[in-house]
């Protein structure tokens, strides 16, 4: 029987902060991971968006953010994914290596969409690439199943799909 105990909150600025050291530590070398954490950080205060911690004994182990602003740079303009009203978008989920396949991000994952809800809003947005076949067919099984546009990003080609929240 295993003695960890999770947790799955809105971040708080601490954790938030002890989140970001660990990406950023995970990734050395690439100041990207810096910038990010100061652009998410700037977000998260002026309310375009909230992210959310999977914690593991008191300790953050995964993440994930709900944007609500076209503004945000992760959404570029594109007001189909999130506008500030009635849409938001769920980005950068990600979960260390060690608590993957438990649930863990599908738990996270309900409470955004508890939180979006709550705030008014009532389509969610996620995108995968399209080559994560894996990632698209759990975005899939939790009800995101109306495509809504594919984009190029680093590269990548990545399409959206929405979840009507009831």
């Amino acid at each position: 029987m295993s003695m960890e105990q999770y947790e799955y909150a809105p971040a708080t600025p601490e954790t938030l902060r002890q989140i970001w050291e660990k990406n950023i530590a995970d990734h050395p070398g690439d100041d990207s991971w810096e910038a990010w954490r100061d652009v998410i950080t700037a977000y998260n205060e002026k309310g375009l968006c909230q992210t959310f911690i999977v914690c593991c004994c008191g300790k953050p182990i995964g993440e994930g953010t709900l944007i609500f602003a076209p503004e945000c740079e992760a959404i570029s303009g594109r007001t189909a994914l999130a506008d500030n009203r009635k849409t938001a978008n769920i980005n950068a989920l990600r979960i260390d290596k060690a608590h993957e396949g438990k649930g863990h991000i599908s738990r996270l994952v309900k409470l955004m969409e508890q939180a979006a809800k709550a705030r008014g809003y009532d389509t969610l947005t996620i995108g995968a690439e399209a080559r994560e076949a894996r990632n698209l067919a759990i975005y899939l099984h939790w009800g995101y199943r109306r495509f809504v546009q594919s984009a190029g990003e680093d590269g990548a080609l990545v399409l959206y799909y929405a979840k009507e929240l009831k």
